[in-house]
């Protein structure tokens, strides 16, 4: 076994150790959504918060709308983990970096991941606001958190066809329907950044089968599917990234502005399907 497997493990252990609960269930929140942590902790009859600084094997979000924090809730029904915020490739760390905060949920015996985050729209049809149903996405990145480890969290070449959970999508569709939300649907791209993608770029990834660019995401998805986790993902479409002749600058204020927006849908969303 890996030190950075033994590493993961030793920081689950030590959380189990300092909490009852038995979460089968988390939920990364991106940028510009840790309302719905908000209200998921004001509905738990229990919960259990700790800061990623705490914890040994975590790197610490610098980006902003990231807090760094989980929090362990008893819900009516089931525990669940919910994390505000993540590490970014582009913050200079590893994709093994990145990825320890899902393999840390794993080994507290997560089984159903639900991931979010912001992203800008290669679509016309979707606006800044909406939220985005991931289908599959296009890794761009250059990192994937498999390369050089054993097979302490699963195999060397994990499947990747189905990365996003056809059930987990089918009852957030339906969750959809019956809250009155207009779900869009689409493929996201994962891209390096910091920086926002060219005109040219933003064409290209739309050429290319994309619906939505975003930093994030990725990475997580290929190590949830690495040890066996069903993926679900939703975007928050926090602006419109066309490329064309009317592309206007982003700045991260709107981001945040249209990301909360969508945010709001995104925790409505998730509170339906944790219904009973």
């Amino acid at each position: 076994m890996s030190d950075y497997a033994n590493a993961i493990r030793s920081a689950a252990q030590t959380i189990r150790d300092d909490c009852s609960l038995n979460p089968s269930t988390a939920i990364v929140l991106g940028t510009g959504l840790s309302g719905v942590w908000l209200e998921l902790e004001s509905r738990a009859h229990q919960s259990q918060a700790i800061n990623y600084s705490d914890i040994a094997c975590l790197p610490r979000p610098t980006a902003p709308g990231h807090e760094g924090r989980l929090a362990i809730l008893q819900m009516a029904d089931s525990d669940i983990v919910v994390c505000s915020g993540r590490p970014h490739l582009y913050e200079g760390y590893s994709a093994l970096e990145v990825a320890a905060l899902v393999y840390l949920l794993h080994e507290l015996g997560v089984q159903r991941l639900t991931i979010t985050n912001a992203s800008g729209s290669l679509d016309p049809q979707f606006a800044a606001g909406d939220v985005m149903l991931i289908e599959d996405h296009i890794n761009l990145t250059g990192h994937n958190p498999v390369i050089g480890q054993d097979e302490s969290f699963g195999v060397l070449f994990p499947d990747m066809s189905q990365a996003y959970d056809r059930k987990a999508r089918a009852a957030a569709i339906a969750a959809a329907e019956r809250e009155g939300i207009d779900l869009q649907r689409g493929i996201y791209a994962g891209v390096l950044g910091p920086s926002l993608e060219t005109s040219a770029e933003r064409r290209m990834l739309r050429t290319m089968g994309a619906s939505c660019v975003g930093m994030s995401t990725v990475t997580e998805v290929i190590a949830a599917n690495h040890c066996g986790m069903d993926v679900l993902g939703l975007s928050a479409i926090s602006n419109t990234a066309l490329g064309d002749a009317n592309q206007q600058p982003d700045t991260i204020e709107n981001v945040m502005r249209y990301a909360a927006i969508a945010g709001k849908k995104i925790e409505k969303l998730i509170l339906a399907m944790l219904q009973p």
